[in-house]
């Protein structure tokens, strides 16, 4: 018999090289340079088989959006394609398309493959589908319930004229859901040349298995942190106002309990996270703490039960705006995850704490463009070593847009690009560096910002240095500066220039210790 640990890892590659093809065939810089998107296999009842090592706030989404979706719709025939991106069922925001294909074996139903790609503008009033003035998901950009984009094989042309009809730049957002129908279409032929490869039962009984194991090591990991409970708060920036987000914590012998009553009722304002979102940056940070390499996949995310109060910032209601949630609150919901867990165990201080996500968009050469990217930041110190410099922070595992991509295909012209030297907060190990990332547009633009961490500084632990909060400065052609809050949209005009500095993460233990 086949070892178990040889289908699993069959299948995690499968999921990988899914991310490959959907990287390699989309148009928009964003997932072709940045690789925002996701790709997981999961078993018939949507239980997670294997991922890819993606975007945490994708991944541990799926576990609650592949069953959110399968329970709305009917049973999906071979050849079926879904395509939603509905927050409240796919679990994050409206930019993430989710894109889901059965996997039949001779007749049988095995599971499915599933992938999410951020397209960069699913339609709504501003560039890039990001609006920092959006009370409901309806201001954000357009809706999509899970519907068949593929029926037996052949593509929904009616959907895709829907499509083409309310994104903003549909020909690349046309291009990017082919890429994850590609992928999806190769994910669903690799893991069928594995039944083959090894035969039908043993791969069942290989993923079982596989899931019994993960559970198994994650639950031993998380016994040598022994029972106790922590809790603790962290804050989001709205306006002039503190948004609260409470967390207590529960270690025992199940597993992981995170419980966030006394966090501040949900917002008229895009910062709300959908429950998929609290769900992620919750099991990130668990998964982050573990560090041994363990299957990641229902076992391990069968240990961590959330309880997020309806009606809150982190499970609100429909149709509450959603899409500053999964990019800015699940990064404060792991910073308040590892600050309860300080009380209990090592964690590392603070990293920045922002997305820093730039959203713009205009008329350029007679066609409609949008562009989107986030910045990355420093992390924060550990209990024995600095922290990094320059680098995308906890929720996000994007890379940078290249200059010369973004400079190539969009009317914009960067200036500076370093790191912010000195912005990591002090002590006996040293926080991380953010990053300036300053640039100048050649056209008419209107630029968005949804970003954190300006007042509300990233946090040492152990006597460290807080690092420097963030900071973001337009100075207009004819010389004004202007000092912007961490949430805003305005009009650049052309030779306008926009100085992004990104924060630093916090130091451990005072700098004498």
């Amino acid at each position: 018999m086949t070892s178990w640990e040889i289908i699993y890892k069959a299948s995690e590659f499968i999921a990988e090289e899914m991310g490959v093809m959907l990287k390699r065939s989309a148009m928009s810089p964003n997932i072709r340079e940045r690789m925002d998107h996701s790709c997981a296999i999961t078993d018939a009842e949507g239980n997670i088989i294997a991922q890819a090592e993606h975007i945490p706030v994708h991944l541990g989404s799926f576990s609650i959006g592949v069953k959110n979706t399968l329970n709305q719709i009917e049973e999906l025939e071979e050849g079926d394609m879904i395509v939603l991106n509905d927050p409240y069922t796919s679990g994050t925001h409206l930019n993430d398309v989710m894109v889901l294909a059965p996997v039949y074996y001779n007749g049988n139903l095995m599971g499915y493959v599933v992938n999410k790609a951020h397209q960069v503008d699913v339609g709504g009033p501003m560039p890039g589908s990001l609006n920092p003035y959006a009370t409901t998901i309806y201001e954000e950009g357009f809706v999509i319930p899970p519907v068949r984009l593929m029926r037996k094989g052949e593509i929904n042309n009616e959907i895709i004229n829907i499509i083409k009809h309310n994104f903003k730049v549909p020909e690349v957002s046309i291009g990017d859901l082919n890429a994850q129908i590609s992928a999806n279409l190769n994910g669903i032929a690799r893991i069928k040349q594995m039944f083959d490869k090894y035969g039908y039962d043993n791969v069942l009984n290989a993923w079982k298995t596989s899931m019994e194991y993960g559970k198994k090591l994650a639950l031993s990991e998380i016994s040598k942190w022994g029972n106790g409970i922590g809790e603790d708060e962290d804050y989001l920036e709205i306006g002039d106002e503190l948004k609260k987000i409470r967390l207590k914590v529960k270690v025992d012998e199940n597993g992981v309990y995170a419980n966030f009553a006394g966090t501040d009722t949900q917002m008229e304002g895009p910062l709300n996270a959908v429950y998929g979102v609290t769900f992620s940056a919750v099991s990130f940070v668990i998964r982050s703490l573990i560090g041994k390499d363990i299957p990641t996949n229902e076992g391990f995310y069968s240990l961590i039960k959330v309880d997020a109060p309806k009606g809150t910032i982190v499970n609100p209601n429909k149709p509450a705006a959603v899409g500053g949630g999964n990019v800015e609150t699940s990064q404060r919901i792991a910073d308040v995850t590892f600050k309860a867990l300080s009380h209990l165990i090592s964690v590392p201080a603070a990293g920045s704490g922002t997305m820093m996500n730039v959203m713009m968009g205009g008329m350029y050469k007679g066609k409609y463009w949008a562009y989107y990217e986030t910045i990355g930041g420093g992390t924060g110190a550990r209990p024995n070593k600095d922290g990094v410099s320059a680098v995308q922070v906890n929720m996000t595992n994007t890379l940078n847009t290249p200059i010369e991509i973004a400079e190539r295909y969009y009317p914009i012209m960067f200036t500076i690009y370093r790191i912010r030297e000195n912005s990591g907060g002090v002590g006996k190990y040293k926080g991380g560096d953010g990053i300036i990332r300053a640039f100048r547009v050649l056209e008419k633009t209107r630029l968005s910002i949804i970003a954190e961490r300006f007042r509300v500084a990233p946090w040492g632990l152990k006597g460290g240095g807080n690092g420097k909060p963030a900071k973001v400065t337009i100075i207009r052609a004819d010389g004004r500066k202007e000092e912007m809050p961490s949430k805003f949209s305005t009009i650049l005009n052309k030779g306008d220039e926009i100085i992004i500095e990104t924060p630093g993460g916090g130091g451990y233990y005072t700098p004498n210790e």
